[in-house]
């Protein structure tokens, strides 16, 4: 990009933001500049705070410690110059495509004549033409965040947020639309024209994407969230995802991401050792048994990547699946070599039955589920409250709360826990009956 000025768009310093009650950090000083002229990907796990960070930065959330500026001045209130798209769609049920992107010009004093060309490019511009007069519930998911695009450049912003846009979209409309998305902003790159595509904010927990999309890529850790670092793309344009360049990008970015995290095992055993709370991937037992399966199937070894293509799952959320191996001791690894350790293998062996029984016995090795069980116990046959537990586990490690559903389901299907969600009542299961 040659069109960068050295004043950001918005910047954020010492930066951070803490919910709940008691607080628990979301945020922790988290320094980071979005420059005039680049395509800049946060990328990060789920709960890790990027959509926050995003908020911050267009003014929606104030910061409880730290800075956040807009072309240099202290922001206040919504930064002008922004748009967001988010991954809902957000739009209008009662307005038509037309009407809803007309939504994103109110207010700019436009004349009839400027606000119908304005209108016109920006249907266009997003493949929607002949499609004015259609509602939302007439659309794919694919249009309707079409139509939030179109609404969102159709102001002119400097900057463009998009807030994991394509992650409620089925795999082959979401790459169409990512492909759209490159196209748009190296169409204005190229230009060198006016288009509010110069400066483009995304957010996602997609290597892939990230690599596929941004100049520059955010990788964030969590508890609490944090820049890890910073790393310029230097893959060429175009940019191809079986490329040798953009291969070595998205190893180089996981690689990154697992020096910054501790593995799954040392933090089991850290957890151990202290009485703190494992954090849970959030993933499902079943696709981490499925994960074994498929390593089982390879000679019971496999390099992470032709794992990655084996099953088929983003390469993030493969590495939430491998961590939850871990956590389990069912698979275990080092560097890019991931393999199925004996207690696995045990589990393979049995029938469904006798491996919901294993299960419960990997799962009571986790200081929170020796925790949870024994506050269910305490209960009593009526049950333990789900509010009561969350209460509880925020007073003993915040972070453990998030992942409250995951332990459930991970209990659910060993058989440890029953849980009844409409009185939001947890009572064991036979497995934990039976001990």
């Amino acid at each position: 990009m040659t069109r960068q000025t050295t004043t950001p768009i918005c910047e954020a310093k010492g930066l951070s933001i803490r919910f709940g009650d008691p607080p628990r950090d979301v945020l922790s000083e988290v320094d980071l500049k979005v420059r005039s002229g680049e395509t800049l990907a946060i990328l990060g796990p789920s709960g890790c705070g990027k959509s926050t960070l995003l908020r911050a930065l267009c003014g929606l959330i104030e910061p409880d410690e730290g800075t956040v500026t807009a072309n240099g001045k202290p922001l206040e209130g919504v930064h002008p110059g922004v748009a967001i798209v988010f991954q809902n769609f957000a739009l209008l049920p009662w307005l038509t495509v037309e009407e809803n992107v007309a939504v994103g010009i109110n207010g700019l004093g436009l004349s009839d004549t400027d606000a119908r060309r304005c209108l016109e490019s920006c249907i266009e511009l997003v493949g929607l033409d002949g499609f004015e007069s259609a509602y939302p519930k007439e659309l794919s998911g694919g249009m309707k965040q079409r139509v939030g695009i179109a609404r969102a450049i159709a102001r002119g912003p400097q900057l463009l947020c998009m807030d994991e846009p394509f992650s409620a979209l089925d795999v082959f409309t979401a790459e169409t639309l990512r492909s759209e998305v490159y196209r748009l902003v190296r169409e204005a790159d190229r230009d060198q024209s006016e288009s509010s595509l110069h400066s483009v904010l995304i957010i996602t927990h997609i290597i892939e994407e990230a690599v596929f999309l941004a100049d520059r890529i955010v990788v964030m850790s969590a508890r609490p969230g944090q820049v890890q670092c910073v790393i310029d793309n230097t893959v060429s344009h175009p940019r191809e995802y079986h490329d040798p360049a953009f291969e070595a990008m998205v190893r180089r970015l996981h690689g990154a991401i697992v020096a910054g995290e501790d593995l799954a095992e040392t933090d089991r055993v850290a957890a151990a050792e202290d009485g703190r709370f494992e954090v849970l991937p959030q993933v499902t037992m079943a696709e981490v048994v499925g994960v074994v399966e498929v390593l089982h199937d390879h000679g019971d070894a496999m390099d992470l990547f032709e794992l990655d293509e084996e099953t088929e799952e983003e390469l993030g959320r493969l590495l939430g699946l491998v961590k939850a191996g871990e956590l389990l001791d069912l698979v275990d690894s080092r560097g890019e070599q991931v393999w199925v350790t004996e207690a696995g293998l045990t589990l393979l062996d049995r029938d469904t039955s006798a491996r919901k029984d294993l299960l419960a016995v990997q799962l009571q090795r986790l200081n929170v589920v020796q925790w949870v069980l024994s506050s269910v116990r305490e209960a009593g046959p009526g049950g333990l409250d789900r509010t009561d537990l969350e209460d509880s586990i925020a007073q003993q490690q915040p972070r453990a709360v998030a992942a409250l559903d995951t332990l459930i389901g991970w209990a659910r299907y060993a058989e440890l826990f029953d849980y009844n969600a409409s009185d939001r009542l947890l009572t064991l299961g036979e497995a934990a009956q039976d001990r």
